[in-house]
């Protein structure tokens, strides 16, 4: 079997739409070529998408002037965590009025008005800005989750909003549908926060009645040396809780990096547990109960 026509250098490497061939000169044979995936009718791609994330890049060149990303396709592309249970949804994708919704395998089509809408664009796609696209998203969210993704907008790297941003989009948003969960979402999220786990780890020890922790706060020696950033820092009782990715337990330079901390953070009177994706159910409680009885022993007292 002969090999297919190698495509066009403008057309390599990227999702294109079936006019965009034709226009480059393929032939109606040629975009039906065993070797192009077809992620939306009327798209072709070098592959299939495997993530949510690509399946938006794949549409997006069938996109009209009024159309964005939104929703938790837009939070995707903007680089914000999101739980696995969404991942093989379909793409959300948003007309501003008064155009017709999108319609398609494989799309969810919204609509929005004018001076409702606010677009910003990522690379050259066209998405909600990413205060707009968390509340858009606030009824497919749990609570937890809608905190996640709200701490994912302030994080400590790179934060793409601020507090402020999130409590004016919180307030304009009354009386829309997700209203009353974005409101109790605010007042869990926290700035500085480094990933989806640690959030979720701080909102279990909120529910177990702990004291609230400084997230990712710096902590320093006798003689005012940096020694770490602690994930939960309980600063006034010297306990810290940290949440340990798989990359501390497969990168053997985080691996040493990680015992000279834990020596540095001993040698200064911190208290330190650690928690693991292993912590689940009743071992996840066991290991909270681990913090209570470290902070009981450290003066502190529950009300």
């Amino acid at each position: 079997m002969p090999r297919p026509r190698p495509l066009p250098p403008a057309l390599a490497g990227r999702p294109f739409t079936v006019a965009e061939g034709r226009a480059q000169g393929l032939t109606p044979g040629r975009l039906r070529g065993a070797d192009l995936a077809h992620p939306f009718h009327g798209v072709r791609a070098d592959a299939a998408p495997t993530t949510h994330l690509e399946a938006c890049r794949a549409y997006a060149p069938l996109m009209r002037p009024h159309d964005h990303l939104s929703h938790d396709s837009a939070l995707r592309v903007h680089g914000v965590a999101l739980p696995r249970r969404l991942d093989g949804g379909p793409v959300h994708v948003t007309a501003v009025l008064p155009a017709g919704r999108p319609r398609g395998v494989g799309v969810r089509g919204h609509a929005v008005a004018p001076e409702r809408a606010r677009v910003v664009t990522v690379g050259s796609i066209r998405v909600s800005h990413p205060v707009q696209a968390w509340c858009e998203s606030a009824t497919a969210l749990t609570l937890p989750e809608l905190v996640a993704v709200g701490d994912g907008l302030v994080r400590r790297t790179r934060p793409l909003v601020r507090m402020s941003d999130l409590a004016d989009d919180v307030a304009a948003w009354r009386g829309r549908r997700g209203c009353a969960a974005l409101a109790e979402a605010l007042a869990l999220i926290r700035p500085r926060t480094d990933s989806w786990e640690e959030t979720l780890l701080r909102l279990d020890l909120a529910a177990a009645r702990l004291p609230d922790p400084e997230v990712n706060g710096e902590i320093r020696g006798p003689a005012g040396e940096f020694i770490a950033y602690g994930d939960l820092v309980y600063r006034r009782y010297r306990v810290l809780a940290e949440y340990d990715g798989e990359q501390h337990r497969l990168d053997s330079r985080q691996y040493a990096r990680d015992i000279a901390r834990l020596d540095d953070l001993a040698r200064c009177g911190w208290r330190v547990v650690r928690f693991t994706r292993h912590h689940r159910g009743a071992a996840r409680a066991e290991r909270i109960e681990t913090v209570r009885s470290a902070l009981l022993s450290r003066g502190w007292r529950a009300d």
